[in-house]
């Protein structure tokens, strides 16, 4: 699955918004030529809750990756080209968009410090933009004599007003070790450890990624759509953990629970989660005069790092070296990324039960359309849920649900619109791309279909996307491997964000950063995507595990890819002609290990359309002779 998904085109008026925006850049208590509006909220999210989706407000853009930049008399959208074809049918004529990644088109950090006059005042929230990228920033502008200026308030929530939506303040529950494998006093533990043997110096480590909290405790909640996490900071010390939360998420009896057995360790202390700048300045003023850090996570924000150096005193740019604060990689993250054995095996089951829900669903979306039967691709997503809330132990969807027909099928992020959805048609592709969220394990997975006869070129379209699929499926690396528009794979969260850093498989520098190792669960989504015409997708999960090899050359060890996905992949797209026998029978074995594997919870249901379909979906390919 790709980072968001795009709504059916339909333009917003910014026009008031704008004006409205620009005119509080002109007062005197804000004073700003230029204002930027991330996508990210206070936590670096990438899904966000309503209250949050500030760039979507004032431009009308819904993609999840852009960048706003507002001057006196020009609004500029940067994106990239997942979402070119969304931006320009979903913005007014008050916008220019930026495509970036294209020859001559600046990145939106760029263009501060490139396109914009000498001596420009350039407002942003501190909240809202990471520290290291603040400083890469302010180290542009600054032979311009230009400035980069933290706003005490946020400019767009000023124009957004009432009509801005609450921030979510849901319950908090606990994630039973039986699922989680692992308690939160010994994720702690480990963390604690990594601190004094990699960090000798640090004292402390601020938490500020939303999963990462949820992680670490063990804890999961729902302020944010098909994302089991809540707002919440950590400070994890050698001497005791900070939850900051707001009371209102910890019912009396979470209270209970949490703090009453060992859910929690012992030393965890809740705090207001609007407590939280206060106390980071009271942390770093008394660690200062001991000479410790506080570590942060290079996804911390510039409003982070400002209250440590404000507690330590130190004020100027040329104070932060070797100061109280040292940005990096967090080691939550790195902690996460590896699948414990309880995690593994709770990926391989909860796509067994999602597998099932998937060949529920292309069964009777089959049946419908041979009867005449119209379906929108809204209609007929609704559906899909409907069987995935059936199976146990399932919390809701992971993200909206990709369900696309014809053209639509190449607009990689699509959503469609319940009012303005296209019907499914027999003659065109059909791309799904949906996952759901169980207690034990997140599942996201993209199939494409054509109910009709296919052409040549669909068939062999589909072909070379499923060679591509099987290259990566079967692919045997080095331990220590680390985009065309689309990359081929994304990170996956336990129970927790359908995308998943630090790993990857792509070509952006973030994911050749970390080296895939054991136990990582990522996405193997190769795709094709003809503009206006239609788009192939397939997408199975895998976990990295070690691999037996005849050579160990260089003694670093190899790795392979377990697929857990089992959902047939149509073979009446395949042109045969094109594989390879090996690939045959690849094929082959993976139709035969999808229906022995989900044919019993098929029959469990008693859905004996889903299995004749299943069972002719699982057939061996024919190949001619």
């Amino acid at each position: 699955m790709g980072d968001d998904s795009a709504t059916a085109a339909s333009k917003v008026n910014t026009t008031e918004r704008l004006n409205a925006l620009r005119e509080l850049m002109s007062r005197s208590e804000y004073n700003v030529d230029a204002y930027v509006i991330p996508s990210e909220d206070q936590h670096s999210s990438e899904y966000l809750a309503d209250c949050d989706a500030r760039r979507a407000f004032i431009s009308g853009f819904t993609g999840s990756a852009g960048c706003a930049v507002i001057t006196k008399n020009d609004a500029y959208m940067f994106t990239d080209g997942r979402y070119f074809l969304q931006a320009a049918e979903q913005m007014d004529s008050n916008w220019t968009l930026m495509k970036q990644g294209l020859p001559d088109v600046p990145t939106w950090q760029d263009f501060l410090h490139k396109n914009l006059p000498n001596n420009s005042r350039i407002g942003i929230d501190p909240q809202l933009i990471l520290a290291a990228d603040a400083k890469t920033i302010k180290d542009q502008l600054s032979p311009k004599s230009s400035q980069l200026v933290s706003l005490p308030t946020n400019l767009v929530d000023l124009v957004w007003a009432s009509n801005r939506p609450s921030r979510p303040e849901n319950p908090v529950f606990h994630l039973p070790v039986k699922y989680a494998g692992q308690s939160s006093e010994n994720k702690i533990a480990g963390i604690r450890k990594e601190l004094k043997e990699k960090h000798k110096e640090a004292e402390a480590l601020v938490v500020n990624m939303l999963d990462e909290v949820a992680w670490l405790f063990n804890l999961r909640g729902s302020d944010i759509a098909f994302n089991p996490v809540f707002f919440a900071y950590a400070v994890i010390t050698h001497a005791k953990s900070t939850l900051y939360i707001r009371p209102s998420q910890l019912t009396s009896s979470a209270v209970s629970e949490l703090l009453s057995t060992s859910h929690l360790p012992p030393d965890v202390e809740i705090r207001p989660y609007d407590s939280i700048f206060e106390d980071l300045q009271k942390l770093s003023a008394g660690l200062k005069p001991q000479g410790k850090k506080v570590l942060i996570s290079n996804k911390a924000s510039l409003a982070v790092e400002d209250a440590l150096l404000s507690g330590a005193g130190a004020g100027k740019e040329g104070e932060k070296e070797g100061g109280v604060v040292q940005v990096v990689r967090s080691p939550v993250t790195d902690a996460k990324a590896i699948k414990n054995e309880v995690e593994v095996n709770g990926f391989r089951q909860c796509h067994l039960r999602d597998g099932a829900a998937l060949a529920r669903y292309f069964a009777w979306l089959e049946e419908q359309l041979e009867k005449g039967i119209e379906l929108t691709e809204s209609s007929a997503a609704d559906q899909l849920e409907a069987y995935r809330s059936e199976n146990e132990l399932f919390k809701g969807l992971s993200f909206d649900t990709i369900s696309s027909t014809g053209p639509n099928c190449a607009i990689i992020h699509y959503k469609p619109d319940p009012k303005t959805s296209a019907v499914i048609k027999k003659d065109q592709m059909y791309l799904c791309d949906s996952g759901a969220q169980y207690l034990d394990g997140t599942t996201d997975t993209t199939r494409t279909w054509h109910f009709g006869e296919p052409t040549a070129e669909e068939k062999r379209a589909f072909t070379r996307v499923l060679q591509g699929h099987i290259a990566i499926d079967t692919a045997v690396v080095p331990n220590g491997t680390t985009d065309y528009r689309h990359g081929t794979g994304h990170g996956v969260g336990h129970f927790l964000n359908v995308h998943e850093g630090p790993q990857g498989i792509g070509m952006r520098p973030t994911l050749n950063e970390t080296p895939l190792k054991k136990g990582m669960t990522v996405s193997n989504e190769p795709g094709y995507y003809a503009d206006g015409r239609f788009g192939i997708r397939i997408e199975d999960i895998v976990i990295v595990q070690e691999a037996s090899t005849p050579n160990n050359f260089g003694d670093k060890g190899y790795l392979r890819f377990e697929h857990v996905t089992m959902s047939p992949k149509q073979t009446k797209l395949v042109d045969a002609s094109l594989l390879a026998p090996w690939e045959v029978k690849w094929l082959d074995d993976y139709h035969k290990e999808v229906l022995e594997k989900v044919k019993p919870i098929l029959e469990g249901f008693k859905d004996e359309r889903a299995v004749k379909w299943l069972e002719r979906e699982c057939r061996p390919l024919k190949v001619a002779a």
